[in-house]
């Protein structure tokens, strides 16, 4: 063999190796890809050995040209074999972080959470148990009696025309307020009577950031001897202090119900923006809470009870809109969006 032939003959054996140990380290298909073009590309390392083979004999071209293809086979059944066993583990990957037992039982359910407004309702459940009143509830499709007439709303007071409100066939109607358990309290249990009714009320109300077609409320009343406007702020004040766990600034000013005489309007300024003004306080700085004032005598003899013995006072407070102050929300239409992302926050 001439030194030309054995040169070329190491060269191959050598490049043969080398190709050899690249692709036992690749580990993805672009390693290996790179180790072919390299060894057997057009302009790859073993596709230039041939051109050196105008150096050689007819003898020796042959010989060499039998091992320079032997070298190229293997090399490319290596390389066949290698991508595939690399396919095969990156598809089980794949299968395995894929897969799912159809056998399988599902999965539990997903926990919940209370909505915010029942959070609320709650903590001043207990606030008002605690002292010694009875929650109460009442029907939600009402009747006019109830909802009205009981409470010194008669048919041609412009006070209905404040609740507009959603009227079903039978002239019954879904009551504007949780007020008529005030008179089926009365009726029911007779005075004295402490009690609180939460619940859901509606009005054909034009929808915005803070007004709802469907709202949550909690009317409040005590009926005894001799109560005055000073147990009303004396429960008011141990109300808001226990809902907002902090000191906030309200203010009493005359309001006309007429189902109380006399009337308050107790507003908390607003807790989204401190008073400034935004859309939630329509920009005036205070957010209307809690109307209040003693029970008309109209609303204590619709319940049986006579004024002349009996007194007392009632409230009304907005749960949507004190849950809207407590958390800071500042569109009351989320309450009802049924979004689950703003819900699972609470």
């Amino acid at each position: 063999m001439t030194d030309a032939a054995l040169l070329l003959t190491n060269q191959i054996e050598l490049l043969h190796s080398i190709a050899i140990e690249h692709l036992n380290a690749a580990t993805t298909l672009e390693n290996i890809e790179a180790v072919r073009v390299e060894a057997l590309g057009r302009k790859g390392k073993l596709a230039e050995i041939s051109k050196q083979f105008g150096k050689l004999g007819a003898e020796e071209r042959a010989s060499i040209g039998k091992l320079l293809n032997a070298a190229k086979q293997e090399l490319e059944s290596k390389i066949e074999g290698r991508a595939a066993a690399l396919q095969a583990r990156v598809l089980d990957a794949r299968l395995d972080s894929e897969w799912v037992d159809l056998t399988a039982p599902a999965p539990g359910v997903r926990p919940g959470s209370l909505h915010p407004v029942t959070k609320v309702q709650q903590e001043l459940e207990d606030v008002f148990v605690s002292m010694g009143f009875a929650v109460l509830d009442g029907p939600e499709v009402e009747s006019e009696y109830y909802n009205f007439d009981a409470l010194n709303i008669p048919a041609d007071h412009p006070a209905r025309d404040m609740q507009d409100t959603f009227w079903v066939k039978d002239g019954r109607l879904l009551r504007t307020h949780t007020s008529p358990v005030q008179v089926r309290g009365l009726e029911t249990l007779g005075p004295p009577l402490k009690m609180i009714a939460p619940g859901r009320v509606f009005r054909n109300e034009e929808v915005d950031a803070s007004h709802e077609h469907t709202f949550y409320q909690l009317e409040g009343m005590m009926v005894d001897h001799d109560v005055s406007v000073a147990h009303l702020i004396y429960f008011m004040k141990t109300l808001l202090s226990a809902i907002f766990h902090r000191e906030v600034t309200v203010r009493l000013r005359p309001g006309f119900f007429p189902f109380v005489e006399p009337g308050f309007e107790l507003d908390i300024q607003c807790l989204i923006c401190g008073g400034a003004g935004c859309a939630v306080c329509k920009q005036s700085g205070w957010v209307e809470l809690l109307p209040c004032g003693l029970v008309h005598p109209a609303v204590l003899r619709a319940g049986g009870a006579d004024p002349e013995e009996w007194s007392g006072f009632a409230f009304g407070l907005g749960l949507t809109r004190l849950a809207m102050m407590r958390y800071g929300i500042d569109d009351i239409r989320l309450f009802t969006g049924g979004d689950l992302r703003f819900l699972r926050q609470f």
